[in-house]
């Protein structure tokens, strides 16, 4: 077993605030642990913290993933807008707009 300390980072914002905080934490360290010792709540207090929003390098994961050395933990916050019924507005805007 490998008893390393891992190098991550965990990414999360607001829209008028983002952070990257590098973080050192002992082999074997997941998600959740990630999480904790960022301490988030303390430096985004308005940040909504969900543990079913969070996933690393772009992957969403759960909170017991085990975390490797360079891994960037992610904090996703809720969509404005469906991303799929966007680019289906935008088509039909398209659309019309060449028809006259």
């Amino acid at each position: 077993m490998n008893d390393r300390a891992l190098k991550v980072e965990v990414a999360a914002g607001l829209p008028d605030r983002q952070l990257v905080i590098a973080l050192r934490l002992p082999a074997g360290a997941t998600v959740k642990d990630a999480l904790a010792a960022a301490a988030l709540p303390s430096r985004l207090p308005d940040l909504d913290l969900r543990l079913d929003r969070v996933g690393v390098f772009g992957r969403r994961c759960g909170p017991d993933q085990p975390l490797a050395d360079g891994d960037r933990v992610e904090v996703y916050r809720p969509l404005k807008a469906d991303p799929r019924e966007v680019r289906r507005k935008l088509a039909e805007l398209e659309r019309s707009a060449k028809k006259t």
